[in-house]
């Protein structure tokens, strides 16, 4: 019996779909359990068992957590955003205690992914390219327009912006508050979907070409197993020893075709679902794991040339409110 609680679920319904079909298909007794401070998440209607649960800002949500997986007797807990991360950090041991492991990397790891600078002197801590970076406009500043600015601890793409010129860069350095602000890299935009043992070991690595975004979330996509990419990737999987998933954002630049690496997240990426259907399917690997199962690396495991287009769909809900 394995069952699965994924926090603050919000709108991953593929994710959910993804680890229900994987289930179903490998014969493995267990539910899926959803949890989110909204009752209005789409996901939550997708899940075996849902519950409504505090606020992560809410002093009671930790009791409230505990008393969930107590309840349901939940094996695993699968963060979904990054606010939760550090959170779910410090209360690891607390929750083991109770039974429930977490699918989350080492606090150094999260912290690397939650703070942009430090992600910045990750990257060039392995020699990785990256976009020349600075913390603000102070004496050392020393940026051509374009550039981009986005906040040090920020996702989704929110208050991210392309900046054209000095009076464009002081106006949202001002509005964003604590910010990057980096080098524009002109140039495809890749995302690379990762998962590893809970040792750290890769299992899968299946880079994708961003075609099409929307909010910061991929909605065209294309499986692009680029081997330069893929050594560098295997660079970060080496140094971080990332537990479960972890999602790489590079851009392939126009100008010297190389790669530039701008993000980390400790976590699954939103379009991870699209790499587990075309067959890097990170969601078996892991119940496989919770098995028992000692799992090897799979290059190539996704289709090459694979291309997923996304979009919205409605379902409703009864009783709202009563």
């Amino acid at each position: 019996m394995i069952n699965i609680l994924f926090t603050c679920a919000g709108r991953r319904v593929e994710l959910v779909q993804q680890f229900i079909k994987a289930r179903n298909e490998l014969n493995i007794q267990g539910k899926i359990v959803c949890a989110d401070m909204d009752r209005l998440s789409p996901a939550l209607y997708f899940a075996d068992e849902y519950y409504i649960l505090p606020s992560l800002k809410d002093s009671a949500y930790i009791e409230s957590l505990g008393n969930l997986c107590i309840k349901e007797k939940i094996n695993l807990i699968i963060p979904t955003i990054d606010t939760e991360l550090e959170f779910l950090c410090s209360n690891f041991a607390w929750l083991k205690s109770l039974g429930t492991d977490v699918l989350i990397s080492e606090k150094e790891t999260v912290a690397i992914a939650k703070d942009k600078w430090q992600t910045y002197l990750f990257f060039n801590s392995i020699g990785l390219k990256t976009p020349i970076s600075f913390k603000k406009t102070d004496k050392d500043f020393n940026m051509t327009f374009p550039c981009f600015i986005k906040p040090l601890q920020g996702s989704s793409s929110i208050n991210a912006f392309k900046v054209s010129n000095e009076q464009e860069l002081l106006l949202f350095e001002n509005y964003i508050g604590s910010c990057i602000i980096q080098e524009f890299i002109e140039g495809q935009e890749y995302t690379v979907d990762v998962f590893c043992d809970f040792e750290g070991n890769p299992v899968y690595i299946t880079p994708r070409i961003r075609i099409a975004t929307r909010s910061g979330e991929v909605v065209k996509t294309k499986i692009n197993h680029d081997m330069e990419l893929i050594e560098d990737v295997l660079k970060i999987i080496n140094k971080l020893k990332p537990k479960g998933p972890l999602t790489v954002q590079a851009i392939k630049s126009k100008k010297d075709g190389k790669f530039y690496f701008i993000e980390i997240n400790a976590r699954f990426g939103g379009g991870a679902p699209l790499s587990m259907r075309a067959g890097a399917n990170s969601a078996k690997a892991l119940y496989k794991i919770l098995c028992g199962e000692k799992l090897s690396y799979g290059p190539f495991a996704a289709e090459e040339g694979a291309v997923f287009l996304r979009f919205d769909q409605s379902i409703r809900v009864d009783n709202y409110g009563k």
